[in-house]
């Protein structure tokens, strides 16, 4: 589990560190959450594994483009890129639609072949060139992160402390 993660957000403060993984957690538990209270029962990890399948590489996308941006950092994305955006490409008008393409799931090619004009593509290759979306496909590690809390679970209810989570509920 990573300890070097900081709660409070200052977007201007690079010195902050946060993980995708430990924020990844925390929105699959809002998403069983939600999901659970709209069946009327916990859906354990069954609602855990379906928030991955469906939103963990759109999530990733997203704070990938915080980390190109500065406003955050995240220690599983390379460093060299944190704030790369601020520092190229500023007057460029077609940073923003390449990122909005790349955000709803859009790769490299799709892009690329959608320009008809040279200059245009030019532009959009050294772009794509440097943020380098295909450097960002981190997996979930689900399985170590379900036995982690199944570990942290047992061990909690062996010294009968409270949790700031409901324990997992295995279905296998």
């Amino acid at each position: 589990m990573c300890t070097d993660v900081v709660t409070s957000i200052d977007l201007d403060s690079p010195d902050e560190k946060y993980s995708v993984y430990v924020e990844g957690q925390k929105e699959a538990d809002r998403y069983k959450w939600y999901r659970s209270e709209e069946v009327g029962y916990d859906l354990g990890e069954q609602a855990i594994r379906e928030w991955v399948r469906h939103y963990w590489n759109r999530f990733l996308r997203h704070k990938w483009v915080e980390h190109l941006y500065g406003r955050k950092f995240w220690i599983e994305l390379d460093q060299v890129d944190f704030g790369i955006l601020r520092r190229k490409f500023q007057d460029s008008k077609l940073l923003r639609p390449i990122l909005d393409r790349l955000l709803n799931g859009e790769e490299n090619l799709n892009i690329i072949w959608s320009i008809n004009d040279d200059r245009e593509r030019a532009e959009v290759m050294e772009i794509l060139e440097v943020v380098h979306v295909n450097s960002t496909r981190l997996e979930f590690q689900l399985e170590n992160r379900l036995a982690e809390r199944r570990h942290l679970s047992r061990m909690a209810a062996r010294e009968n402390r409270d949790l700031p989570w409901q324990p997992i509920e295995t279905t296998s």
